[in-house]
């Protein structure tokens, strides 16, 4: 049993004294612990490694203090297993050497035996599992279709994706393949870890903002809601989608326990989307730089703003490197005091 189950209390909409509180892509990065291991091995070897899996996914319970552990891994490693050879560049972030850009190439990606090529995943899982001691839960996650298609059409990142976009509306059947296989390789995947041990399952769309609200219906949510439908039963599932607060209403219908929200929208207005639905967010990451005093007024804001009931407190996207390890304890402390 849970020693600390706030997490999964508030994803079932329970009443709760205060809010869980986690932050997106808090194992590693902004931690000295980390960037130790950093210096020794290079990212996809941490990545493949069950034992640097584990030890860093405990990492910001033990430092920092949060309600739950996000398992250390990258949305890369489902492409990968589908034949797509991504590497991880310093400062330049994903590359791939071939992008896809015909249908000939889309039917050439495979939809993997997840067990066998992600097993390195599975066994991470148990690790940190084994590791946590069943102090918090443990959250596994994937990319959604769309952001990982984003990834394997340009080859690298992108402020627009604008070549991504046009691709997929001149070669639309190349796009829908594509985007259906990496669907059913993520639902395969997520399973496994719900299997493997992981209480939760967070959806990454960090690039459905790109698009308009009937192109996303078209290209990103309706793959994203097959995730969600093959999961939600043996799964409470949260999906944060960047930019896409115009999709609120229709995403809170899926059954979804939670959705997630950037910093670009109001506690009202995201409360008036989903109704009694559980929100998380949304503190803007950059915020976590300011004087203390700042990050603990911002962080009081929001928790005003949003409540303690139905709520996750974190933060509107992932923790900046640059952050001070004592302000993101602020953070955190702040919203544990809070009654």
């Amino acid at each position: 049993m849970l020693q600390n189950d706030l997490l999964l209390r508030a994803l079932k909409g329970e009443k709760l004294s205060r809010p869980p509180v986690w932050m997106m892509r808090q194992a590693g990065r902004y931690l000295p612990s980390f960037r130790k291991l950093k210096e020794k091995y290079d990212f996809f070897t941490r990545c493949r490694t069950p034992e640097l899996v584990a030890e860093i996914t405990c990492m910001p319970v033990h430092q920092i203090g949060v309600d739950a552990a996000i398992l250390f891994s990258d949305i890369l490693v489902v492409p990968q297993a589908m034949g797509l050879d991504f590497q991880m560049k310093e400062n330049e972030g994903p590359f791939l050497e071939y992008p896809i850009r015909s249908i000939e190439q889309a039917d050439r990606v495979k939809c993997p035996q997840v067990q066998e090529e992600l097993s390195y995943v599975f066994e991470g899982i148990r690790l940190s599992k084994q590791a946590l001691k069943n102090r918090v839960p443990l959250i596994g996650f994937a990319g959604a279709p769309w952001t990982i298609f984003c990834y394997a059409v340009e080859g690298r990142g992108s402020k627009t994706f604008n070549s991504v976009k046009a691709f997929g509306f001149s070669q639309p059947a190349a796009a829908h393949r594509l985007l259906e296989k990496i669907t059913q390789t993520t639902i395969a995947y997520l399973l496994k870890k719900v299997e493997s041990g992981a209480d939760v399952i967070q959806i990454f769309d960090s690039w459905g903002g790109v698009l308009s609200p009937q192109d996303y219906e078209l290209f990103s949510w309706r793959y994203t809601q097959k995730i969600v439908e093959s999961l939600c039963p043996y799964a409470p599932v949260i999906v944060f989608a960047k930019g896409c607060w115009h999709a609120l209403s229709r995403m809170s219908e899926s059954g979804v326990s939670a959705l997630g929200l950037d910093w670009t929208v109001p506690a009202d207005k995201a409360r008036n989307f989903v109704g009694a639905l559980t929100l998380q967010g949304n503190l803007d990451p950059v915020q976590l730089l300011a004087p203390i005093s700042q990050v603990k007024e911002k962080t009081l804001r929001m928790l005003r703003e949003f409540d303690s009931q139905s709520y996750i407190a974190n933060l509107g996207h992932g923790i900046l490197p640059e952050t001070p390890v004592e302000n993101a304890q602020a953070f955190v402390e702040v919203i544990k005091e809070y009654r």
